[in-house]
């Protein structure tokens, strides 16, 4: 395994890039573009790269679906951070280029729920063309197949663009949330802030199938930050959850949560327990009472206690 190599969603000049390179190890690292999300996380799992950041959720869309089926479905893997970034597109250009000469966008899928209204409004006749990532977008400009890219302002010099027009955006503090993906090992131990990610399959459709899996993590004070449904692939009507919990993995209320559902569910996968980006443990809210690691840890001594006919 390369250990000084990070792989991330290239080509050079993506939001991704520009995440990964927040990360402070990122300086003593190779950092290595790729040419799609499960091109990355599978240089993780060859061994070609110790880990690689990729995103996994917009604050405009929600969950970045070829990263969640990647992780849910691919060799497992382990999430170890989280980057969280503000993101403002710019429309990049060749030389010359005027607003009115402008007939064919590229981006990310992920980037046209962001800066849909504002095509609406200034490109209406434009045609859209999805494209690997933001910056691949420019790329495709720079080589002439369409005629702007939505990217960032920061991608123009890389590709010999112009930025047309800046500070796109249909919401206000839009930010994607990046995460930094390795191998399977043991968890880092808890900050007092952090977030446990899971995907969970449900055993067989029933009324209140998804409330039961719910009511693992409610009983037991844990609060869900995400839940997403995907399809499984065994056929319509089939799904599991992405969940995302506050706390850590080694937090006697997560970890028997996950305990409950292994004991209800066909399949759990463990995504990782990690920092919240941006959070310190200040700011994180107060347990429920009954839900500390020293009531759970009370309850099990009494429990014993009875059980041994000393109570």
């Amino acid at each position: 395994m390369s250990a000084t190599r990070y792989a991330y969603l290239g080509p050079e000049g993506t939001f991704t890039e520009v995440a990964l390179r927040t990360l402070p190890e990122a300086a003593t690292r190779e950092l290595v573009p790729m040419v799609s999300v499960p091109a990355a996380l599978d240089a993780v799992r060859s061994g070609a790269a110790a880990a690689a950041l990729v995103p996994i959720e917009n604050s405009v869309e929600g969950g970045i679906t070829a990263t969640l089926d990647e992780l849910t479905t691919g060799e497992p893997l382990m999430i170890y951070r989280e980057v969280l970034l503000s993101i403002t597109f710019a429309l990049l250009v060749r030389p010359g280029t005027k607003l009115s000469d402008v007939k064919t966008v590229t981006a990310h899928p992920a980037a046209q729920p962001q800066v849909r209204n504002w095509m609406a409004a200034h490109l209406p006749e434009a045609v859209w063309e999805s494209a690997a990532s933001n910056a691949d977008g420019a790329r495709l400009v720079q080589e002439g197949r369409y005629d702007a890219a939505f990217a960032g302002e920061f991608a123009a010099a890389t590709y010999g663009l112009e930025p047309l027009v800046t500070e796109i955006h249909d919401a206000e503090n839009a930010q994607t949330r990046f995460v930094l993906v390795g191998r399977p090992a043991r968890p880092a131990a808890p900050t007092g802030a952090d977030k446990t990610s899971v995907v969970i399959w449900l055993g067989d459709d029933h009324p209140g199938a998804l409330l039961e899996l719910l009511q693992e993590f409610m009983v037991r004070g844990v609060n869900l930050m995400l839940i997403q449904s995907r399809p499984t692939g065994a056929g319509i009507g089939n799904y599991c959850f992405a969940v995302d919990a506050e706390g850590h993995i080694a937090d006697r209320r997560v970890g028997e949560a996950l305990m409950g559902l292994k004991r209800i569910c066909p399949k759990v996968r463990f995504l990782g327990s990690y920092p919240r980006a941006g959070v310190a443990p200040e700011d994180v809210r107060p347990l429920r009472d009954g839900t500390s690691d020293r009531e759970f840890t009370d309850a099990s001594d009494w429990l014993a206690r009875v059980q041994d006919g000393r109570a």
